[in-house]
């Protein structure tokens, strides 16, 4: 693409002169509101596209509502046949990991009253919207979706009781450490799963206060 000198540039490194002729044709009004709304929308969509596409499963705990990304994905016949809380599509996991992980979860709900659930997936090949019954999720949970597609395998949603007794800050903190593709490429996708819930575990277990989840153990 060619690129045009400054004004400066020309007429020997003096200050260029810019009259009506030079000047931006005016645009009509109507036209130009047009043109506003045009670029709101598709910014707006291009937002949603970013955002959604972020996490293999989106999901909003206003009301507990739920947009699943791109294609609105809802299979509850991938849904295993007996509750549990970790729910491992993508077969990161062993039998022993899963069993420990259960097991961690169940004590830190009955130590916290926070429920963490985790789903281990590969979009789109994922249950989807089918965990928001399945699971009962409400403002006192943390689903946890480890999904490698978009890069980074940990992705977070928590509940708005969640949200006022832990920092934002510890969940970027945690899916930066033990979440990005370096690390989970190099340990594995289990061992990336397994750090973050001993994290969340830590943190969820600290008194609230100014200082706390201020560390990513």
């Amino acid at each position: 693409m060619a690129v045009r000198p400054l004004p400066w540039a020309i007429n020997g490194g003096r200050p260029a002169k810019i009259n009506a002729r030079m000047t931006t044709p005016a645009i009509p009004r109507a036209k130009l509101i047009q043109f506003k709304k045009w670029v709101s929308e598709v910014g707006s969509k291009s937002l949603k596209l970013a955002l959604s596409s972020s996490l293999a499963l989106a999901l909003s705990f206003n009301g507990v509502q739920y947009a699943e990304a791109k294609t609105g994905v809802n299979k509850p016949e991938m849904l295993p046949k007996e509750y549990t809380a970790v729910i491992d599509v993508a077969g990161f996991l062993s039998a022993g990991q899963e069993k420990r992980l259960a097991e961690e979860i169940a004590d830190l709900e009955k130590d916290t009253g926070f429920k963490l659930r985790i789903l281990a997936q590969n979009y789109p090949d994922t249950p989807g919207l089918a965990i928001k019954d399945f699971w009962q999720v409400d403002d006192r949970t943390i689903v946890f979706v480890a999904d490698p597609t978009f890069g980074n395998i940990l992705n977070f949603n928590v509940g708005a009781q969640v949200d006022l007794d832990i920092p934002r800050s510890f969940w970027s903190r945690l899916a930066g450490k033990y979440g990005n593709i370096f690390y989970w490429k190099e340990q594995g996708e289990d061992a990336s799963i397994e750090a973050a819930v001993n994290a969340i575990s830590y943190c969820l277990r600290e008194p609230v206060g100014p200082s706390n989840c201020s560390e990513v153990r």
